[in-house]
């Protein structure tokens, strides 16, 4: 078994882990961040545990749940009002993102409900693999959806994640249907989803959505490595060069071109 096939097999075992005791999660971290986990200044929960492994991901401290910590849904919240009152200036609020928040399913719709509650606006970063599982009155306390589309290509996308495309597909119509509000993530990767088909079937694909407020192109970057080196582990895409401007400009020009803003 080469290291891809165990860590493929790593992240199926995370689908049958159990969950945590009611009221309580796992997360590596939570951090202040601005711009990238939705608007204004953003308190962001890191979650732990996650189905896939994408071969630029930026965050392999996340994969698996026993390398998190545990923490109470009222530890957290004690935390995010420390900065409350900074965020909600900032025209921000919270994000939970990880890993994949929709593993721990209780935790993350406590988290999101009590901060809705409270007027905080609430984001989820989710892959949407494991869309099913929100309820409505879940998408209902989620102000934003942050849904990360890797490739519109079904082949491409289970290169990418080792996983299938069509639940996040799915999520996506049922996020349009109920009309909340979602930005699409897409990373440009030189050689791996820039292609030109792969770009244009994702466009048309959003631009048919109907409720998606914008599509974030991601450009590539190796600022993960030094993570990789640290937990024993080879960044899969090491000689890969970021994506130039002219390929950034190609991608988008394609959404622009079927009338989806992107940044």
């Amino acid at each position: 078994m080469n290291t891809r096939q165990a860590e493929l097999r790593q992240a199926a075992i995370e689908l049958c882990h159990p969950p945590a005791q009611p009221g309580t999660g796992v997360i590596s971290s939570w951090d202040l961040s601005i711009g990238v986990d939705g608007p204004g200044t953003r308190f962001v929960v890191f979650t732990c545990g996650c189905p896939l492994r994408c071969l630029y991901c930026q965050n392999p401290e996340t994969w698996r749940r026993r390398d998190g910590h545990p923490v109470s849904v009222r530890e957290v919240m004690t935390e995010i009002d420390r900065y409350r009152r900074f965020i909600s200036v900032a025209g921000g609020g919270v994000t939970i993102s990880g890993g994949e928040p929709l593993l721990q399913l209780d935790f993350t719709a406590d988290l999101l409900r009590r901060c809705h509650d409270n007027g905080l606006h609430t984001a989820l970063d989710t892959s949407g693999l494991l869309g099913d599982r929100m309820s409505d009155a879940m998408l209902a306390d989620t102000d934003l959806v942050l849904l990360d589309i890797k490739s519109s290509d079904p082949a491409t996308y289970r290169k990418v994640t080792g996983g299938p495309l069509e639940p996040t597909l799915r999520f996506a119509r049922r996020l349009a249907a109920l009309g909340r509000p979602t930005w699409i993530r897409f990373v440009l990767v030189p050689g791996l989803t820039d292609d030109e088909a792969n770009v244009d079937g994702l466009a048309r694909f959003v631009a048919d959505l109907g409720n998606v407020e914008r599509v974030d192109v991601l450009p590539f970057h190796r600022m993960a490595a030094d993570k990789y080196r640290k937990l024993g582990l080879s960044f899969p895409l090491f000689d890969v060069a970021p994506p130039d401007q002219d390929l950034l400009n190609r991608v988008h020009a394609q959404f622009h071109a079927h009338g989806v803003a992107s940044t």
